[in-house]
């Protein structure tokens, strides 16, 4: 689901009012504080990152209070949120550095707000995973987790339960939600999207995964092995990076298999190098949407996004915008 910056300026208001709320101040008093600590930062962090900031000087702590789930920023601890699993993983296994043997689960909660993914990492609380307490469809109530980057981890100090609450699917976002914004305010562990040209596209590359849980495989002599499914014959999955710019800046993307077909490259195009050229080409100089999350790229050591969604711009639709703003 592709929203415009209203929703996280919406999530702005509410964290904004809350701070006005708790620390008796008026929200132009907080607003210039804001302002103030993100001019300090040269504007490298959000508005919402810079009013945690601003809180916490004032004294402000949102540790413990319940909180809708497009309300969670990165960083945050001791997080209380309720909602419905829409959606779950099956209990991995694997070893720990140190040899030992420990498991993982992945589930995804949904309310009226937006959906976020919830990592499991204690054996008691994946316990309930594994005896169908907590299932698909359950409402569930979180106590004490910690926020990575978009990703709620739950340890030995959290915990999670049935809650009594009744989620009605039709009242839930089960649809991933991206804001939508400028190249040039994209921050790490956001889930964005943006209109934006494609400058340049690159060669595709070629990688091999597992077929079982979809990870990177390593070769090992003429056997491909997964660290968690051991030896496996893999299948081959193609990654194509382009070069983004909006007019305030530009990003790397990578977009991998259901994106690429997004673009018009089909897996038969992939192997011919004639029609890649064409392919890539045409592909210069067009706009579109894009939709994805931004991480950063170890090698460049700089922003770039993983594609999820790309679609073609609706012309007559962005001039109805225009003319109602």
């Amino acid at each position: 689901m592709f929203v415009k910056d209203k929703m996280a300026q919406s999530n702005y208001e509410r964290i904004l009012e809350k701070i006005s709320k708790l620390s008796g101040l008026k929200k132009e008093e907080i607003e210039a504080k804001i302002e103030a600590k993100r001019s300090k930062l040269s504007g490298l962090i959000s508005k919402e990152g810079a009013a945690q900031i601003v809180a916490s000087e004032l004294g402000v702590s949102f540790e413990g209070e319940r909180l809708k789930i497009d309300e969670l920023l990165p960083g945050m601890r001791n997080v209380n949120v309720v909602g419905k699993i829409i959606r779950i993983s099956s209990v991995r296994t694997f070893k720990t550095k140190k040899g030992e043997e420990s498991k993982v689960v992945n589930f995804w909660i949904a309310d009226d707000s937006s959906n976020i993914r919830v990592v499991l990492w204690d054996i008691n609380h994946i316990s309930l995973v594994e005896h169908g307490e907590i299932k698909e469809g359950v409402v569930v109530e979180i106590i004490n987790g910690a926020m990575r980057e978009n990703e709620i981890h739950l340890g030995n100090f959290s915990e999670v339960k049935v809650s009594g609450e009744i989620f009605k699917d039709d009242e839930i976002i089960t649809e991933k939600v991206f804001h939508g914004k400028n190249i040039s305010d994209f921050k790490k562990g956001e889930s964005v999207g943006t209109r934006a040209f494609i400058v340049q596209a690159f060669e595709p590359r070629f990688f091999y995964v597992c077929p079982e849980c979809g990870k990177k495989v390593e070769a090992e002599g003429k056997d491909f092995v997964c660290k968690t499914h051991e030896k496996v014959i893999p299948e081959k999955r193609a990654v194509m990076t382009l070069v983004l710019d909006d007019g305030t800046d530009s990003i790397r993307a990578a977009l991998f298999h259901e994106p690429l077909k997004d673009i018009g490259i089909k897996d038969s195009d992939l192997e011919d190098q004639e029609t890649i050229s064409k392919k890539k080409e045409s592909l210069l100089g067009k706009e579109m949407f894009f939709s994805g999350n931004v991480r950063i790229n170890n090698f460049f050591n700089n922003p770039e996004i993983i594609v999820e969604e790309v679609k073609e711009v609706d012309v007559e639709g962005v001039i109805n915008e225009l003319e109602k703003s």
